[in-house]
């Protein structure tokens, strides 16, 4: 088979170890995963006691996903047509790679940063052009500097990913003045539920100045819905009628979308899952700084902390104590760990765990 030249070079997205086989690997009774940024308290009992009254899947779902199309757009006051739909927004960021990169094109990005946006450039041929972060955000004024006549896209994860960080309001609407109408910006969301900063920027009310900006967002992180994979963008009307025929016909199952809407209807659920994630994010934050490491300020539901060795060294301790976190050296920050924030009882046992790994180092 003749591959395109790019694909040879390509590695697939590598997700946090499975629970299962680290049980195998070292013997566990109990495991702890903290590595992929899932909500610990699942998602809402409406949704679990829909999931348990589903009937037959022997029909096509509405590709269209008309039901939640309209009530999304009432909750977020936009038309039906501003919005794209995808098994996660992960596939709304590879439709959009596919519309607007190809050979000749170039798209800006931070570094460290989501990889789904690079990796679905380097398949379209595009130019990729990273600008370092700055203390872990986003370094707007260097983003805006590097655009050219050939940038067709650039991407602000905001708040960042693996970093945690936000760029505030200001920050944001200063830059898209700088940003050329024809080049589209991508803001995405994927935590906005767990922002408590009161500057994070309001996209929404921005769509009515700015044709050029795209929103993302997902119900995986704290709708709790990341294993029926349903996402969507949010945009200008006339972007999303160019894009909208690029997706698949029923790339969002009925199941999926019946699941989304209802979990959209328990916002007390969601209410509750973002005061605990405070809380116990708090607790990880005075935890890791008391031990002498220091936490990127964090507006998510995880933490990046700076552990001052290599971060596969505190995983593979970590590991082996039946507690999964995120290496650091994978993501770009080759001296931190990355912590999903977990329950009370998961968020004692990381502690604990972490304890022993420190004062093993100390001996040694």
């Amino acid at each position: 088979m003749k591959f395109k030249p790019v694909v040879h070079g390509l590695k697939p997205y590598e997700p946090g170890k499975p629970i299962e086989e680290v049980k195998a690997d070292f013997g566990l009774e109990e495991v702890i995963k903290l590595a992929s940024n899932e909500n610990p308290y699942g998602s809402s009992l409406k949704v679990t006691k829909l999931l348990n009254q589903t009937g037959t899947q022997q029909l096509y779902p509405d590709g269209h996903a008309s039901a939640l199309r309209k009530e999304l757009a009432r909750r977020l006051q936009v038309k039906e047509e501003q919005l794209l739909f995808g098994a996660g927004s992960d596939e709304v960021i590879l439709l959009v790679c596919r519309a607007l990169l190809s050979e000749n094109t170039n798209t800006v990005m931070a570094t460290p940063t989501f990889s789904q946006y690079k990796h679905n450039a380097v398949i379209e041929g595009a130019e990729i052009i990273e600008v370092p972060l700055r203390d872990g955000l986003h370094d707007l004024k260097a983003m805006a500097d590097h655009i050219n006549e050939n940038t067709q896209i650039v991407w602000v994860c905001n708040p960042n990913n693996p970093s945690g960080t936000y760029n505030n309001a200001d920050d944001f609407v200063r830059f898209m003045e700088r940003v050329p109408s024809d080049v589209l910006v991508v803001s995405d969301e994927a935590y906005m539920e767990y922002v408590e900063a009161s500057d994070y920027p309001d996209t929404l009310s921005m769509l009515k100045t700015y044709d050029n900006l795209l929103i993302l967002r997902t119900f995986s992180k704290m709708y709790g819905l990341a294993g029926l994979r349903i996402g969507y963008g949010v945009g200008a009307e006339s972007f999303i009628s160019k894009v909208e025929p690029l997706r698949p016909p029923f790339n969002t199952t009925k199941l999926a979308q019946e699941a989304a809407l209802t979990a959209l209807d328990d916002q007390t659920f969601i209410n509750d899952c973002y005061e605990k994630n405070l809380t116990e994010k708090n607790k990880l934050e005075v935890f890791f700084h008391e031990n002498g490491c220091i936490c990127y300020p964090s507006e998510t539901n995880f933490i990046l902390v700076d552990v001052g060795t290599s971060g596969d060294d505190v995983f593979n301790a970590l590991i082996r104590q039946g507690v999964i976190v995120r290496s650091g050296e994978a993501l770009g920050f080759p001296h931190c760990i990355r912590i999903s924030v977990g329950t009370e009882s998961e968020n004692a046992e990381l502690m604990r765990a972490f304890t022993r790994w420190s004062k093993d180092q100390v001996k040694v």
